[in-house]
């Protein structure tokens, strides 16, 4: 197999030739057929999120096929179309797993992150952890579903059903929940960095009823709103675009420092709240909502080796939807 492998914080992945991993008990080999590059995928990179061991393969939006089966295994089969998302185990004894609250793990393992990935040919994973897709769909298209789709899902969930939405940072999980929430009858409100007439023409080709600079104030107050870029600074704006009552939700594993802001922009019971992994039921429930709204995710393929490339790109805010790599 080969694999673009990360081995130290911040430094470039390496393109590696490796020796096929062999699937332990509960566990699958998936031949990857693409893998979504995700906003987390750079907080890997760049060393943010602690615990790192050292080799590690990135990627954890990952659609592929099991290869081969490891002792114990009867849920999937040899052949079938799985997706590997971020959460690639949980303990199941501590007290989050036993209340239903699995994506609180105590002793939690994640794909891409503590586990080796999908940024390569092969990987392996825990069978109980991938979700069965079906034939329907192109591997490219679903990709960016299993993370920024998900993950996009359970923060609108905890945002409630407000019917004005605003939605901070319009990449890969952006332009999915904004379908969602079009398709549920709300109106989205998009925000943007200021001068991405891309992302903000996109937005309004889904739909928004509004896009503009984060710095902008909407035409409306807002019900509720999502942060999906990991900047700080979007929650005093965020807080200030919502009405009272209303409710803001970080969406991020990862935020840079949030700043000192005057207490009326937060009373008035306004809510901020915070988004932490996944749970087997988000995925579930998502999937089923994904396939009855007809989801589209706009997206740009690449092949694996220009993995550093695309990074660099979605860093600086030059990746229109989501980038996926392939094989």
């Amino acid at each position: 197999m080969h694999a673009m492998v990360l081995a130290a914080p911040g430094a470039p992945l390496r393109f590696e030739a490796r020796d096929n991993p062999v699937p332990a008990p509960g566990e699958v080999r998936v031949k990857v057929a693409a893998c979504g590059v995700c906003r987390t995928d750079l907080h890997v990179v760049d060393g943010e999120l602690p615990d790192i061991a050292y080799p590690i393969v990135p990627g954890h939006e990952v659609v592929g096929r099991v290869e081969a089966l490891g002792p114990g295994v009867a849920s999937l089969r040899l052949g079938e179309r799985v997706g590997v998302p971020w959460l690639g185990h949980t303990c199941g004894d501590c007290a989050y797993c036993r209340n239903e609250r699995e994506n609180l793990c105590d002793h939690p393992r994640f794909t891409g992150y503590t586990r080796d990935g999908g940024f390569a040919t092969h990987l392996v994973a825990d069978a109980r952890y991938c979700f069965p897709l079906g034939e329907a769909g192109d591997d490219v298209a679903i990709a960016p579903l299993l993370c920024a789709g998900l993950i996009g899902w359970r923060s609108l969930v905890m945002a409630g059903e407000g019917e004005r939405l605003g939605i901070f940072g319009f990449g890969a999980a952006g332009h999915i929940i904004a379908q969602v929430a079009r398709w549920q009858g709300r109106s989205v409100y998009a925000f943007t960095r200021k001068g991405d007439v891309e992302a903000q023409r996109l937005a309004t080709s889904l739909g928004a009823e509004w896009a503009g600079a984060s710095e902008d104030t909407p035409p409306a107050p807002l019900d509720a709103a999502i942060i999906f870029a990991p900047v700080g600074d979007l929650v005093p704006l965020a807080l200030r675009a919502v009405r009272k009552g209303g409710r803001v939700v970080c969406a991020g594993i990862h935020m840079s420092d949030i700043p000192t802001f005057p207490y009326h922009i937060l009373w008035g019971e306004r809510q901020l709240l915070s988004v932490a992994n996944l749970t087997r039921g988000d995925g579930i429930a998502f999937f089923d909502v994904a396939a009855r709204a007809g989801i589209r995710t706009h997206t740009s393929a690449f092949p694996l080796r220009e993995a550093n490339d695309v990074l660099a790109k979605l860093r600086a805010g030059q990746i229109t939807g989501a980038a996926v790599l392939l094989p």
